[in-house]
């Protein structure tokens, strides 16, 4: 496994080991002891996989939680997607800069978003299947949804029209109201 530091330090880049012939492929897309000894250097526990199927144009996120706050392995199966990880950690220095990656089932990248971290993806391939660790539960009255074009952040999506959204989405709330929230 290869480790790729972005911008903002705690968020990496994975890439896996892949080995592959003429049958397919073989690839480890988990090893707990790799994962803390590479990425997160501390000890690190998953609770719950998630698995998304979204079409063309979609966007979901930003999204995080105000408890019950998760840190997520992602990855594409299917697909493309742009994907996106806000800090939104307090008295951090990077507090409201981004990490923008593609990640794809051709590519076979993973991307490290830690606790703290608003998230999101934007679908450019004609679907995607996103799936994601997270280190804990789904807590949807603790959820809290960024605007994905808020100006303060400026993440530079690669679209051309306006991207469509769930009805939660549609109202984000910019970067500077959620201050008191976290």
């Amino acid at each position: 496994m290869k480790v790729i530091d972005t911008i903002i330090a705690d968020v990496k880049i994975i890439e896996p080991a892949v080995f592959g012939d003429e049958r397919g492929f073989f690839m480890e897309t988990w090893s707990q002891q790799k994962f803390e000894e590479l990425v997160t250097g501390k000890p690190t526990k998953f609770v719950q996989d998630n698995h998304s199927k979204s079409k063309k144009g979609i966007l979901r996120g930003l999204h995080y939680q105000t408890k019950n706050t998760q840190g997520k392995l992602v990855r594409v199966v299917s697909g493309e997607v742009f994907d996106v990880a806000v800090d939104i950690r307090k008295g951090s220095p990077t507090f409201g800069q981004w990490v923008g990656v593609y990640l794809s089932a051709e590519n076979k990248r993973q991307l490290w978003v830690p606790e703290g971290f608003a998230h999101g993806f934007y679908v450019t391939s004609e679907e995607a299947e996103f799936v994601y660790k997270c280190t804990d539960y789904y807590n949807p009255k603790a959820e809290l949804s960024i605007a994905w074009n808020d100006s303060d952040i400026g993440i530079k999506w690669p679209i051309s029209n306006t991207p469509l959204l769930s009805e939660k989405d549609k109202f984000g709330i910019k970067i500077i109201d959620m201050v008191g929230l976290i």
